[in-house]
This record gives structure tokens, sequence and C-alpha cells, in this order.
């Protein structure tokens, strides 16, 4: 028989603490044997044993009912916030046993975050439906800094320079593309040059942006005049602008195929302009447990787009065509 000592606070096991939780939370005696898989006898004998070794009364018996007093209700608080840290711990060691470790931390270009990380997680969840994958978008050099702080587990940028502390691979490159809004005068030609630009309405991507330097390079070089009257960081936002109309835009394959829509068309160019996607990973930070298999699924949603050819199926006044983006 567990014994009280007088001169400190008493010894209490676990079988203890839980044989009371479970009264106090199903209010008889019978349903909290069933659930510590004990009888009502011994249940009875041992809370007798906790209230002598507590020095007071945890329940009045009130027509053969148990009633939780003052004192209990104030010390079954205390005895979840101990239930409640088993729970994690327990929960913890679920994620363990499946192998789904805390939550996959991925940092991407917005623009990824719309066109290639989706695919990338369908192939994820079939191999492990119950991991949790956290998508931070960032722009660069944002997101190099973060991957170079090994703040995620990898990252998917454009650069072509691995960050201080992480490894890079190009793991994609394709040419960027011209989109059009339906009804649009150059929705009549399969490939733009330059020069079919000239006077055109432009939606650009937002200063400072590398692809924005290398399309307004093209058009210098070209000596081609647009009228550059909408700006945005998002080439998501700016296949919305085209859209409704505002005017014609360069972007890369991917967003575009996310965003290829009845109302908008997309053309191959005559001059190229390489987009790639990188995959980083950092080098000082211990790898996640899953890391690999979302390495994999990211792969494979790549290899999938490029056995496709990026074909994106636009609508030219009512007919559908299919455009292929061959791989570099």
């Amino acid at each position: 028989m567990a014994k009280r000592i007088e001169s400190g606070a008493p010894v209490l096991t676990h079988r203890q603490l839980a044989m009371f939780r479970a009264i106090m939370l199903h209010g008889n005696l019978s349903r909290a044997a069933e659930v510590c898989a004990s009888s009502q006898p011994t249940l009875s004998r041992e809370l007798a044993r906790l209230e002598q070794l507590l020095g007071f009364d945890l329940f009045d018996r009130v027509r053969g009912r148990l009633r939780p007093t003052v004192r209990a209700l104030a010390l079954m608080q205390e005895v979840e916030r101990s239930f409640v840290g088993l729970d994690q711990i327990a929960a913890r060691a679920q994620e363990l046993r499946l192998q789904t470790t805390g939550r996959l931390r991925l940092a991407c270009l917005p623009a990824l975050a719309h066109a290639l990380v989706p695919q990338a997680l369908v192939h994820f969840a079939k191999v492990l439906p119950q991991a949790t994958v956290s998508i931070c978008p960032l722009e660069s050099p944002w997101l190099e800094q973060a991957m170079s702080e090994q703040r995620f587990d990898l990252g998917l940028s454009e650069t072509s320079e691995a960050p201080a502390g992480v490894t890079l691979q190009t793991i994609l490159q394709v040419n960027e593309v011209a989109v059009l809004p339906r009804g649009h005068a150059l929705c009549r030609k399969p490939m733009l040059t330059p020069q079919d630009f000239e006077g055109e309405r432009f939606v650009s991507l937002a200063a400072g942006d590398p692809y924005r330097h290398a399309i307004d390079q093209m058009f210098a070089q070209a000596q081609v005049t647009r009228h550059t009257c909408l700006e945005t960081a998002s080439a998501v936002s700016v296949c919305a602008m085209v859209r409704q109309g505002l005017g014609v835009t360069i972007v890369n394959p991917l967003t575009a195929l996310a965003m290829a829509v009845p109302d908008l068309v997309v053309r191959s160019l005559s001059v190229a302009i390489p987009f790639r996607v990188s995959l980083l990973l950092p080098e000082v930070a211990a790898p996640h447990p899953l890391r690999d298999a979302l390495v994999t699924a990211v792969l494979a949603a790549t290899k999938a787009l490029s056995e496709r050819g990026f074909s994106i199926q636009s609508i030219t006044d009512g007919k559908f065509e299919t455009l292929n983006f061959v791989t570099c």
C-alpha cells in the first residue's frame, strides 16, 4: 500500500492518476473500471487508498453515485496538464512509427507554388499520405538567403549558383513563352518574334526580376518599343491581367501551363529565353527523414512535365490547339 509522506508531498503513481482521471471523466466506477481494464471492486479499493494517501476526500457518495469535491476538481486540472503532455508524446511516437516526423518545409518561387509544386505533392501524397508539408513561397534573393540559413528542408529556385551551405541541382530548363488574351491579333501566328510586339500593351514582371531584365534586353536588341502599361512581381498575376485583356506578356511555361484557360492563348517565341528550375538542399542542417521522398516526388513531377513536352491547350477562334515546349 502506498504511504503518505507526512513532511512532504504524497508520492503518487501514474496508475493512481489514470484511475482518478477515468472516474472524473466517466462519472462512475463501472465505466472507469472498463477503461482501466480493471474491476469495480478493485477500483473502489484503489480510490480509497488514494484518498488516504492524499489526506482528503475526492468524492462525496450521494445516493450511490460519486460527486467530485472542490479539491478533486482542482486536482483534475493538474492531472489533465500531465495527460495532455503524455498525449503529445504518444502522438510523436506515432509519427516516428509511421515516419511522418514533423512537417517538411519547402521554400519555392511563387510561380512554382502554382505550377510545379502541386504536381509534386500529388506524387508525394501517394507514398506518404499522412506526412505534413509546409509550402513557403519566397522571391529571390530571400529564398536563397533562407536556404543558406538552413531554415528549410529543400528549396526550388531559378538560380544557377548555389548559395553558401547549399547544394544545387538543375532539374529543368525550358524557354519562356508568350501569353495573349483570346481574340488578340497575334493569336493568328503560331510563333512570335520580338518585332510582333511593336507598339503592344505589355504586362511586365517587376523591375529587378531577372526575367524582366532578359525580356527587356531582347526587345532592346531588336529595337522594339512596347507600351509597358502594367507590372507586377507575380507571373500568375501577370497572366491574370492578360486574361482580362489588359495587354500581352512573356512568362515561364510552367505558369502558362497552370493558367491555361479558354481566355488565354500561349505562343512560343522565336528567341530563346531560358527558364530553369534548381533544387536546393541544405548541407549543414540534418536532413529531414522524409526529405528524399519529397525530392523524388519533385523529380517525378518534373519528368512528367518533360514527357508531356509542356503541351498547353489554348483556344484560338474557338479551336483547341496543342503547343509543345521541349526541355533543353
